[in-house]
């Protein structure tokens, strides 16, 4: 029911309660005005005919206030009857709306999930061609594509066993060499030589040491009987800015260093040049705080970097 028929209701009801109303005063008063009369009748011939007529008088006034009070009471109660029925309706009008709204909110969602559905179910399907495209397409069997696994699995075996052999190999070349003057080790599948400022050079020099050449003639030596190893030498400070005739910043000493190093390699040692580049980082690639005078001298050293012919990993790869 609406909040139309609701007030369509509520003034029946207080049209009602009105009528009640006057249809009991007029009866009361047509009651009253009758002993009125049957008093008046009666005491014509009497000598207190004035008294009584008088008392009828006062009879029928308190008769019409009584039935006006009465009325007035029960007008005033139907009214608020009404009064009530109103608000009910309003406030049943008001949860039926918020019922509606709750409602269409609940479809719209819906309407989205269904929506949202049928779009993951396209993408589904799409996937499932692709997959039954490719399936149809490709020439390896089952068989094929576990020995092509296998195949790589052993080459990545193969890789490790050789570069792990390659870091003790070079660590026991460079055994006289404190820990402080280098380290060797492994890292992504790469044997890392990270050799120290004080062994290699001078501050603010990229002139290499006596001593820095004797241990990088004993890694050559290491490196020239291993084939498939490709160097990089990479070149850093600490974050110290430099500013001389010789260079102009970081940058400048960083790559002069690596170059340096890469020239006695090849030149002085006979390391072949195709299989090794120098490049300089400067100051952004850290190992250690520089807000320390231990944490910069880290910073400051040239990386022996070797990394391993991965042709054959490829070839499999593009299989």
């Amino acid at each position: 029911m609406n909040n139309l028929q609701w007030n369509k209701c509520s003034g029946l009801t207080f049209l009602k309660c009105v009528n009640h109303v006057i249809y009991l005063k007029s009866s009361v008063i047509l009651s009253i005005f009758k002993v009125f009369t049957f008093v008046t009748l009666f005491t014509k011939k009497s000598k207190m005919k004035k008294t009584i007529q008088f008392l009828a008088f006062i009879a029928v006034i308190f008769g019409l206030l009584f039935t006006s009070c009465v009325s007035s009471r029960k007008f005033m109660a139907s009214e608020s009857r009404v009064y009530k029925l109103q608000n009910d309706s309003s406030n049943t009008h008001n949860q039926l709306n918020a019922c509606n709204d709750q409602l269409k909110n609940q479809k719209d969602e819906n309407a989205s999930l269904k929506k949202e559905k049928e779009s993951l179910q396209n993408t589904n399907a799409s996937v499932q061609n692709d997959l039954k495209t490719l399936s149809s397409e490709s020439k390896m069997t089952i068989a094929d594509q576990a020995k092509r696994l296998k195949d790589l699995q052993d080459l990545i075996a193969s890789q490790k066993d050789i570069m792990s052999k390659l870091k003790n190999t070079i660590t026991d070349a460079l055994t006289n060499y404190k820990t402080d003057e280098l380290n060797v080790y492994i890292k992504d599948g790469n044997v890392y030589v990270s050799l120290e400022e004080k062994l290699l050079f001078k501050s603010g020099s990229d002139v290499v040491d006596p001593k820095g050449k004797e241990a990088l003639k004993s890694l050559v030596n290491v490196l020239k009987g291993t084939k498939d190893i490709t160097v990089i030498i990479e070149g850093h400070t600490d974050n110290v800015p430099i500013k001389t005739k010789a260079f102009k910043d970081n940058w400048d000493l960083s790559t002069a260093r690596a170059t340096s190093i890469v020239r006695i390699m090849t030149k002085d040692y006979g390391f072949d040049s195709g299989r090794i580049t120098a490049s300089g980082r400067s100051q952004f690639h850290p190992v250690r705080t520089n807000e320390t005078t231990k944490g910069r001298a880290s910073n400051r050293r040239t990386e022996v970097i070797l990394y391993p012919d991965l042709k054959e990993l490829y070839k499999l790869l593009d299989q």
